[in-house]
């Protein structure tokens, strides 16, 4: 027998909230290495992350938690279509921030957002939205790979424009991920399976930071100094925090050598303090995040609550554990943050943001009884 959930699903919520005081006192803890180094603005850094962040965040995740998910489905179109502009906005002149040799953020009354990150809520959202509709065309290539490359086309021109790859990929895991759990045909996943290799072999061939980060992924040893400096002091860190780690609030790299010990280096802050048992606390975590995810979806009352359901989950933790692969090594570096952990007050809205949509397809699931 089976009835309507009336209630958010509890466990996640006790997961989101793990993750995010833990990630806020892992960030406090690496800011203090960044004010060390004499750096006068981490007091603007700090605000951003926890107030605009955190702050701002936990109300969106209250707010989209209690707005029911199929309104999602309704302005599917209009949020991918305004999350494309938004992203776009990044190539003017007045309003763009060129930092790091990426244009990816825009700055409006003095406040810097990051448009790429609701660019991969807005794209999850209209995936979810497309594949649950046509169900009766699934036997359709046009309607299965066609429809996957329309999703994806325009997000990816805008992101190796950028460049920014790394949300390309978090962009492009979340939608396979809806593709995949739609019910396409076994021949058309593996036009995609084909189609993918022959992507990345251009990107590598045609963008030289993209070749460089590979190529220092398979030869670490080489260029310590340059392209291989970040995951060589993050391997450090890790490696220095032993079985226990050195204490919180002790670690050593944060103050001297790791860079943005705030952002994609924070998993190595915390490794130094928290060693092993830290650092595997903060995977299973994400594992335990990303299995609710999926139980969510699997009793979702709707085809389109079980794709959006799975196609959130899959891109929170995605990224996750892909910033987490890429700092012990066995990835390469993609510069995408830690989930509910990394400084950056637009992803960690954006983040929050999808959580709660994910606690309110739970409270709408249908349960075995």
């Amino acid at each position: 027998m089976t009835k309507r959930s009336a209630h958010i699903d509890r466990p996640l919520v006790v997961l989101i909230f793990t993750l995010l005081i833990g990630g806020s006192m892992i960030f406090a803890s690496a800011a203090l290495g960044y004010l060390a180094r004499g750096n006068i603005n981490v007091s603007s850094v700090a605000f951003n992350h926890l107030v605009l962040g955190v702050g701002v965040g936990i109300v969106a995740l209250i707010f989209t938690s209690t707005v029911n998910y199929h309104v999602w489905r309704r302005f599917a179109p209009f949020l991918f279509v305004l999350a494309i502009l938004a992203t776009a906005l990044v190539f003017l002149p007045q309003i763009g921030i060129m930092h790091g040799g990426g244009r990816r953020w825009i700055e409006l009354a003095g406040i810097s957002f990051q448009p790429s990150e609701a660019l991969k809520l807005g794209t999850v959202i209209m995936a979810a939205a497309y594949f649950s509709v046509i169900r009766a065309h699934m036997q359709s290539i046009w309607h299965t790979v066609g429809g996957l490359a329309a999703i994806l086309a325009l997000p990816s021109l805008l992101l190796v424009l950028q460049p920014d790859i790394g949300t390309l990929g978090v962009i492009t895991l979340g939608t396979l991920a809806i593709y995949l759990t739609a019910g396409v045909p076994w021949k058309h996943i593996a036009i995609i399976v084909c189609i993918v290799p022959i992507v990345l072999g251009a990107l590598i061939m045609t963008k030289p930071h993209v070749r460089d980060r590979v190529a220092t992924f398979f030869y670490p040893a080489q260029n310590q100094q340059a392209e291989g400096y970040q995951i060589r002091q993050s391997l450090i860190a890790i490696g220095s925090g032993g079985f226990s780690g050195r204490g919180f609030g002790q670690g050593v790299q944060k103050f001297t050598y790791l860079p943005e010990p705030m952002g994609d280096s924070i998993f190595a802050v915390a490794g130094e303090e928290l060693g092993f048992v830290g650092s595997v606390s903060i995977v299973v975590l994400f594992l335990a995040f990303a299995l609710r995810g999926f139980i969510i979806a699997s009793h979702a009352s709707d085809m389109f609550g079980a794709l959006l359901g799975v196609g959130i989950s899959t891109y929170l933790a995605g990224e996750a554990f892909i910033n987490i692969a890429s700092m012990l090594g066995v990835a390469p570096l993609t510069g995408i943050p830690l989930t509910f952990m990394s400084q950056g007050g637009s992803a960690m809205l954006i983040s929050l943001a999808s959580a709660g949509i994910l606690l309110n397809i739970s409270k709408h699931s249908v349960a075995g009884r």
